[in-house]
């Protein structure tokens, strides 16, 4: 490789993966000699958040310019802030981009190599930006490529503007859109079912990041708790989020249990501090963001904090100039918490962020994806992340199923399983960079009445961890912030346990099961593996396409005994440790 891209760091600031070579990870290095052997005029890079794209797409852009295939650089974002974030890496590499660039000026300074632009700016003038690309050999850096849905303004945008463009390189770091809108300049094959997907050129994936040690590993903690509520029909309704309930009735709850009024936000605000405090002990300046729905949330969930913490937390409400030196002060900073409406869900990086509270109605796959993946870039071996989340079913699964790979789905309407359809993604970033919506807005007939908070369980790696007890989330909010993949495991194996030992010691617990066929262990524990294996073949479902019912049967086929609904203890472990295998041996 060219020396000229020598300085080039893994990521921004240093942080080098560990095992990989000193000036490029090794997927980045693999990756690059792709591309260069291809040589091709379209490639897709997916990689999962925190993994360093932005220092692959620099280390490709630098190169093709030291070899003059191309004379200019245009990347496009689809935030302003990423706009900034992108010409500060850029700077860093020996290349000089204008963040303030926009189709009305038409020319920038001579001292720049490329400019940075969001999605909405390209749209509301195509043909500028098209005509600056047919006067230069461009390479188009297409950050996010899954905003450019074709059938919305930023896709046709896009494909104006950049179809003449010498090279262009599509990064995307989450699963591709919900809809079945093309995306421009990604290449999409049939597969035997008929349904066209998105193919990459190079993937990446949160599992093999994982392995490499480049991401962190991530517990979700989840939070249930009674709710009650006043519907705009005046009804009272009491429920307990996390229960099986229809769909409206989740969006209640959920929505009750966001309010700052009510005992849930504080309850679940003090736990992730507490966790904060424990991470802080290995990670000195480490720091906890809060996603916020709208701005009154925002607002409201600082002030909580604030007496929580006694310190004041960072507020971010819109994706303006302001929003970025708030978000650049906090990075480079150690203040304990910030508070943001979505803008932060999507490329910031801020690579202190070890806690997070997911406090929004939002549910889509992309969206949970993007805010989660704010707190997996690894800046050093062993440290972890924790992401409170409510107890609904929606979003522990998304959190069960943080491995999976996917692809963008054509010809198929994008949704969950009762037709639930996903909100467009290009609308919460449109949102999101003008002014957010305040709760206001929402249906005023709606009131919530009251909530409480209870610890629910631990998600991780497809397993879940806690009997729902109150006396044991002290235990699992205290996990050490330095620990190995393996050692978080085994440490929430061992808090399990713990908390089912103190229930069968309590006087109003069950006896435990006798022997027999259905072997040892205690009904808690059976149910808790049931449970524990049953997100397992979810995962494995998502990830090899298999129905739940022939992976259940092909367990049983190699380890022997009864469906899972009557097997014992021991076999639901093999079964589990079963799954375990077949995930690393997929991702080996």
């Amino acid at each position: 490789m060219n020396s000229h891209v020598s300085p080039l760091p893994p990521a921004y600031p240093d942080r080098a993966a560990w095992g990989t070579a000193g000036k490029l990870r090794a997927w980045q290095a693999e990756a690059l000699e792709l591309y260069l052997d291809k040589n091709p005029k379209d490639f897709l890079a997916v990689a999962t958040p925190g993994a360093g794209k932005t220092t692959f797409a620099l280390t490709v852009a630098a190169e093709l310019l030291q070899r003059r295939v191309i004379e200019r650089i245009t990347v496009v974002t689809p935030t302003e802030h990423l706009k900034v974030q992108w010409a500060e890496a850029a700077d860093r590499a020996g290349i000089a981009l204008d963040p303030n660039f926009s189709g009305r000026k038409g020319r920038t300074n001579k001292d720049f190599q490329g400019v940075a632009v969001t999605y909405a700016g390209v749209a509301t003038n195509p043909l500028a930006f098209r005509v600056r690309t047919e006067k230069f050999r461009t390479l188009v850096v297409l950050d996010e490529i899954h905003h450019g849905g074709d059938a919305l303004s930023w896709g046709d945008g896009i494909r104006e503007a950049f179809d003449p463009a010498t090279r262009r390189l599509s990064l995307t770091g989450t699963p591709f859109r919900s809809d079945d809108n093309p995306i421009p300049f990604v290449t999409y094959e049939a597969g035997r079912d008929g349904v066209a997907r998105s193919r990459a050129d190079y993937t990446y994936g949160y599992g093999h990041a994982l392995a490499d040690h480049v991401v962190r590993p991530v517990l979700f903690m989840a939070y249930s708790g009674e709710m009650r509520w006043r519907t705009r029909a005046g009804d009272e309704v009491a429920a307990r989020l996390g229960e099986p309930l229809t769909k409206d009735l989740t969006a209640q709850a959920l929505r009750t249990a966001l309010d700052p009024e009510g005992e849930w936000i504080p309850a679940v605000l003090t736990a992730a501090d507490k966790r904060l405090t424990e991470v802080r002990r290995h990670m000195p300046d480490a720091g906890g963001l809060v996603i916020a729905s709208d701005q009154t949330s925002a607002r409201a969930y600082a002030k909580v904090l604030r007496s929580i913490t006694g310190e004041a937390a960072s507020v971010v409400l819109s994706d303006e100039k302001a929003a970025s030196r708030k978000i650049a002060a906090f990075s480079a900073g150690d203040q304990r918490w910030m508070v943001a409406v979505r803008m932060v869900s999507e490329g910031v990086d801020v690579p202190r962020l070890a806690v997070g509270v997911y406090a929004t109605s939002t549910s889509t796959p992309l969206f949970f994806a993007q805010a989660v993946g704010r707190f997996v870039r690894a800046r050093k071996r062993g440290e972890t992340a924790s992401v409170f989340v409510p107890s609904v079913a929606r979003l522990l699964g998304f959190a069960a199923e943080m491995e999976v790979e996917r692809d963008h789905v054509l010809g198929k309407r994008g949704g969950s399983e009762d037709g639930d359809l996903f909100a467009p993604e290009d609308a919460l970033v449109a949102q999101a960079n003008a002014t957010e919506a305040a709760s206001g807005e929402l249906e005023a007939k709606f009131e919530a009445l009251g909530s409480e908070a209870s610890f629910d369980r631990v998600v991780y790696d497809g397993g879940d961890y806690g009997t729902g007890g109150s006396d044991e989330e002290l235990d699992f909010l205290g996990l050490p912030g330095l620990l190995e993949p393996d050692q978080v495991r085994e440490l929430l194996r061992s808090r399990q346990d713990k908390a089912l030992k103190r229930k069968r010691r309590a006087p109003h617990a069950r006896p435990p099961a006798g022997p027999g066929p259905e072997g040892t262990g205690t009904p808690e524990q059976v149910a808790l593996l049931r449970r524990e294996l049953n997100g397992l073949v979810a995962a494995w479902h998502h990830r090899t396409g298999q129905p739940h019912g022939v992976i259940h049967t092909d367990l049983r086929r190699k380890l022997g005994g009864p469906a899972a609904a009557h097997a014992s203890s021991e076999q639901l472990r093999e079964r589990i440790e079963q799954l375990r295998d077949w995930a690393a041996q997929r991702r080996a």
